[in-house]
């Protein structure tokens, strides 16, 4: 009686030819939908000092708009890519604490050895160059409607085109977006350096998964362990287990655990 080595009813596996295949067609899709690794360039990025593998703009996009699924009224908005996202991404330093907000992605925090080896509270952003994308900047500069003003204050923040950022952020929402716009002018502010205000902010805002993952994360960066500790933990239990920001989340309430 001959054997098979696979098991009754599984599938047999793709071949290389097969796997290559529906890689490719993925990268179309992203393409397609302005969401494909940018062209390389000859300029150096000198911020790595060592190779690192290059963001997914696509993945870094999902992260980018998770956020919304957890405030009021942006849970169902279908949000617009905007244009150079993944000249963006690619762009990007490695950051240590950052904001879960519009605009920012889990996969920014790619450089682990800071954190396990620093105290969190030398590690908050400091001063950086800003990113000049022309087409970005002239989408940012139409009139928009809400949602996709808040996603331009938050693409240009993620730039480091503060002032521009915050003159979008100026202009009150509705009641419905307010919370939406409350975290983004918190974002905007600690990631400005404004760390103390920011985390004020955070505190006065209504309890919800990103605030609470954001009092956490300002208050692990400013030193305040056990404080951090508390809210990180009801924020990550807020956070679908398969979520990228529930990771980062539960990095950020190990570091504070093991600091408190």
């Amino acid at each position: 009686m001959s054997r098979t080595n696979e098991p009754a009813g599984r599938p047999a596996p793709l071949s290389v030819t097969d796997l290559f295949s529906q890689f490719l067609h993925r990268q179309i899709d992203a393409h397609a939908q302005g969401l494909g690794y940018p062209e390389p360039t000859a300029e150096a990025v000198p911020h790595e000092s060592v190779p690192m593998q290059p963001v997914d703009p696509q993945l870094a996009w999902k992260d980018a708009v998770a956020v919304a699924k957890h405030l009021p009224a942006a849970a169902q908005t279908k949000w617009n890519v905007p244009p150079e996202w993944p000249t963006l991404v690619a762009q990007q330093a490695p950051a240590t604490a950052l904001a879960f907000c519009l605009g920012n992605f889990p996969q920014l925090v790619r450089n682990l050895h800071p954190l396990l080896s620093r105290e969190p509270a030398a590690l908050r952003d400091g001063p950086a160059s800003s990113a000049n994308i022309p087409a970005l900047n002239a989408w940012a500069t139409k009139d928009l409607d809400v949602p996709d003003r808040l996603l331009a204050a938050a693409v240009l923040r993620l730039a480091r085109q503060f002032d521009e950022a915050a003159e979008l952020l100026a202009a009150k929402p509705s009641d419905d977006w307010q919370a939406v716009h409350a975290n983004e002018v918190a974002a905007l502010t600690w990631h400005r350096g404004q760390a103390e205000k920011a985390l004020q902010m955070w505190q006065e805002a209504p309890a919800s998964a990103p605030v609470l993952f954001n009092r956490g994360m300002a208050a692990l960066f400013l030193g305040r362990p056990s404080e951090a500790a508390a809210a990180l933990r009801e924020a990550v239990a807020a956070l679908p287990e398969n979520s990228a920001w529930h990771h980062l989340g539960q990095l950020y309430l190990a570091l504070a655990t093991a600091r408190a």
